[in-house]
């Protein structure tokens, strides 16, 4: 039986996949080496994590999820406490996944295991709690495990974020940026001051989108600041700092610190209230550019939330540049796609909603010749008939159209209007477009926009 030992210190440790046996304490997980990404490695995973449950054996049962959660791609190991069990479950390309079942008188011990692994408190389980640790895999990829508890009426709650820390930084077009969209993009990579916001719900790749564009920014002229809460990719040539706010080093703090600092560049990892966007807004109106995320359902509303955070129109319009509103779809299986043609009502309702497409963003015989596509399901997507995801995109560029209507405190409709008529392509035109050209399915353009 292979060791796995981890013990506590002062600061958690990385965790290494190893081969085989002779794991040792600070911090060293040993497991199997992790193989390349077949159905058969994940079926094998699947049932040596079920033999570690009906065995017991809790390490081997955490650092099975972990490598299966690796293998399938995963971003999320979500365990769950019922009344009579417990759930594993995975989110996959943004959906979550029912893994396995265990009992929950060995669930304690589960949850004992990861916050030794993250260097959280064993004894208390009234509060939440966040950690995070490291796990290297054999073949040298760094994963950055970020651990939440929750208490819930069934026990304790605990959801792993897997990020690979190995991972390059895309550029633009990989996102999904295409067209329009991609042109106004590249011309905030090089405004000379301004605030850029990209919104969307949590996980929908904003992070992504904003490293992608400090990954253009990033030139030895220039001094650039971001403030983030946690770190999550580490880039050479930024000053990147994480936010503390148990001891009140919050964004607005970060945010007054930078302009002390000579910046050219300040990157905010999120607006979350009136303090924090005045201060941005005047670093914009001093020289200064900065990039920051905000919480809102659309980039059109964005402006309805500033506006509701206390800030006067005037200012909005003389220091935003753009709002990037952003979702993720899951990319159809390359290996498994199939075409298909739609209903008549539903050729005619595409028809309708991309009518006004230019051809610069939109083939005109994919609605002429309009057919669809899915995926039939196989051993390298899972069966699930999807693999990976990519970004829809809205964008708003200030210009005076938009800056008269915000001055007059429209409706959102009526600025939404407006930026349609300026040539904006909404998430849904977006999302209905990658689904004519193959890149994802029907289903997942209704998934995130009704």
């Amino acid at each position: 039986m292979m060791e796995d030992q981890i013990t506590p210190s002062a600061a958690p440790e990385a965790a290494v996949l190893t081969p085989e046996g002779g794991g040792s304490a600070q911090g060293q997980v040993t497991a199997a080496q992790v193989a390349s990404s077949n159905d058969a490695q994940s079926n094998r995973l699947t049932q040596l994590l079920q033999e570690a449950i009906i065995a017991g054996n809790i390490p081997q049962m955490v650092m099975y999820a972990i490598m299966l959660a690796l293998e399938m791609g995963a971003s999320d190991i979500h365990i769950e406490p019922e009344e009579k069990t417990v759930r594993l479950r995975l989110r996959i390309d943004g959906v979550l996944r029912h893994i396995v079942e265990y009992p929950n008188n060995i669930h304690p011990a589960v949850i004992s295991r990861v916050k030794i692994m993250s260097n959280l408190k064993i004894d208390e389980q009234r509060i939440p709690q966040d950690g995070r640790t490291q796990v290297t895999t054999d073949d040298g990829h760094e994963i950055d495990l970020r651990v939440s508890t929750l208490p819930t009426v069934n026990g304790e709650k605990v959801v792993m974020r897997l990020q690979d820390k190995t991972q390059s930084i895309p550029d633009l077009p990989e996102l999904g940026l295409r067209g329009t969209s991609l042109k106004i993009m590249e011309r905030f990579t090089h405004l000379p001051n301004g605030i850029l916001l990209v919104t969307g719900p949590t996980g929908s790749g904003k992070t992504n989108t904003l490293y992608s564009v400090l990954h253009r920014l990033n030139k030895v002229g220039v001094n650039i600041m971001t403030f983030e809460d946690p770190v999550e990719y580490q880039m050479d040539g930024l000053n990147q700092s994480q936010v503390r706010p148990e001891i009140d080093y919050d964004f607005s703090m970060g945010l007054r610190t930078a302009l002390r600092q000579d910046p050219d560049i300040i990157m905010v990892g999120e607006i979350r209230d009136q303090e924090t966007i005045e201060i941005a807004i005047r670093a914009a109106l001093t020289g200064h550019l900065v990039l920051s995320t905000i919480h809102t359902n659309s980039a059109v509303s964005t402006l309805t939330r500033i506006t509701d955070m206390g800030v006067k129109p005037f200012l909005i319009t003389s220091s935003i540049r753009g709002i990037v509103s952003q979702r993720l779809v899951r990319r159809v299986c390359n290996f498994c796609k199939e075409a298909y043609l739609p209903d008549q009502g539903t050729i005619l309702d595409i028809q309708n909603e991309l009518k006004n497409v230019s051809a610069k963003d939109l083939d005109p015989s994919l609605l002429t010749n309009l057919q669809l596509y899915r995926g039939k399901g196989c051993t390298k997507c899972n069966h699930l008939g999807y693999k990976g995801r990519i970004g829809v995109f809205e964008i708003i560029e200030m210009n005076r159209n938009i800056g008269e209507l915000v001055l007059k405190n429209v409706p959102d409709d009526q600025l939404e209007d407006q930026a349609i008529q300026d040539g904006m392509i909404t998430l849904k035109q977006d999302a209905l477009i990658k689904a004519l050209e193959g890149v994802t399915s029907l289903e997942e353009v209704y998934r995130i926009t009704q």
